[in-house]
């Protein structure tokens, strides 16, 4: 799918050079896949705290060797 976007080239340019990526497409796909798992791991973090865990369950348990 192709998408013209009006993104200034001096910033391409440089996330490419500083990447090493070969191609402006490639800098900005790495761009986006690292943008979408920084929002991925927010949304993971608000997560912490929330949890409740089972009182009785016993970790140490599950580690004892047959």
């Amino acid at each position: 799918m192709a998408t013209n976007l009006q993104i200034d080239d001096k910033l391409i340019t440089r996330a490419a050079k500083l990447g090493h990526h070969r191609t402006k497409k490639a800098a900005v796909t790495e761009a986006l896949t690292e943008y979408i798992h920084h929002l991925e791991q927010e949304k993971i973090l608000s997560l912490f705290g929330s949890v409740e865990y089972d009182p009785g369950y016993n970790s140490k348990k599950q580690r004892v060797r047959a």
